[in-house]
């Protein structure tokens, strides 16, 4: 059960910023998962309030071109990681956020219901900031103490050929490294081959 930093599945070390996009998980569904994904809108823009307003509904889609073809989505995760290390948290970590879509890990279908899903502000291909990388091993520790987690994967993993964040530019050895002592209970699946 989540320790004294956390309060209904909501970090204390996160920038509460909450989204309507979300549901219950399924009874009996234990979190076992942590998926990583990347964004930034318009793509490889960085530094605004568009991740945010997508993920609570209030993108003005007239604002770029690009945003026209998000008209009408509505999708969340639990986190998103600015560049700079800022932790934003818009789902409550017991509800299930609505992030990897059509997915399967392992043979288990629908990643939705037993995942967590972290955005990592970038763009497929690029590389990922220092202060993403310590802020992401200090979220995951705190996650591993709360909630029985495994495993962390991509989105490009659970959604082949469908997705292909965060992609080449993130370094799965790197935070396998970040992990040994904070986690070491945590697998990075890709960093395994």
């Amino acid at each position: 059960m989540p320790g004294p930093r956390w309060r209904d599945g909501w970090w204390a070390g996160a920038r509460a910023c909450p989204s309507p996009n979300f549901g219950p998980r399924p009874g009996g569904e234990a979190v076992t998962l942590v998926v990583l994904h990347s964004i930034s809108l318009p793509p490889g823009e960085y530094g605004g309030d568009a991740v945010e307003r997508l993920f609570t509904n209030t993108l003005d889609c007239d604002a770029h071109p690009y945003y026209e073809r998000l008209r009408g989505l509505q999708v969340s995760a639990h986190f998103v990681i600015r560049r700079g290390g800022e932790l934003l948290q818009f789902v409550s970590c017991d509800e299930r956020a609505w992030h990897a879509g059509r997915s399967s890990w392992r043979g288990r279908e629908n990643c939705n219901d037993w995942s967590i899903g972290i955005e990592l502000e970038g763009l497929e291909g690029e590389r990922f900031e220092t202060p993403q990388y310590a802020a992401l091993a200090r979220l995951l520790a705190a996650l591993a103490q709360a909630y029985p987690l495994a495993e962390i994967t991509g989105h490009e993993h659970v959604a082949p050929g469908r997705k292909l964040d965060p992609g080449p530019g993130f370094d799965w050895c790197r935070l396998e490294r970040l992990l040994v002592r904070r986690a070491p209970t945590l697998q990075v699946a890709p960093a395994r081959g």
